[in-house]
């Protein structure tokens, strides 16, 4: 199914990745009513993370902003995989962002900008989101950083 989105993806430049296989016991995402949650989305690329480690020590703010931009195509074809069509998002309502942080890191919105960014450039007006963005000591396999969504359906 080709829309609006999957237009917008590719005149940026973008495709959908594969959804990222669980690590744990849940899903990438569910749908409730009129609203899908994703799962924390890590940035993995062809099944691998990239890069590992702390932001502020092995990894750069702008490399983790490029990652933060990685999750959020990851979440996007976590909620496609639930709903079928991207075309079907009434809004992003919500972006929570989890930063593996150097102890003196203190750069997390600008690291989480990457998926915000992202978000924006592919849905418009849709993307604009309330967000948090959270340094922690580690994330799962070391990944630097981690991205769910919430987003609100046009129709349940």
């Amino acid at each position: 199914m080709s829309g609006a989105v999957d237009a917008k993806l590719a005149e940026l430049g973008l495709s959908l990745p594969d959804v990222v296989p669980p690590l744990a016991a849940y899903q990438p995402a569910v749908q409730s009513g009129v609203y899908v949650y994703t799962a924390g989305q890590l940035p993995m690329v062809d099944g691998k993370l990239p890069v590992t480690g702390k932001v502020g020590a092995e990894v750069t703010a702008e490399e983790a902003k490029e990652l933060a931009r990685t999750c959020a195509l990851n979440a996007l074809a976590a909620v496609k995989s639930v709903v079928g069509d991207l075309d079907r998002i009434a809004r992003v309502v919500k972006v929570v962002g989890f930063v593996a942080s150097a102890s003196d890191f203190t750069g997390q919105p600008g690291v989480l900008n990457g998926a915000s960014e992202l978000l924006g450039a592919v849905l418009g007006d849709k993307g604009v989101h309330a967000r948090s963005a959270v340094g922690v000591a580690v994330l799962p396999l070391d990944a630097p950083v981690e991205v769910e969504i919430q987003v609100e359906l046009t129709h349940a």
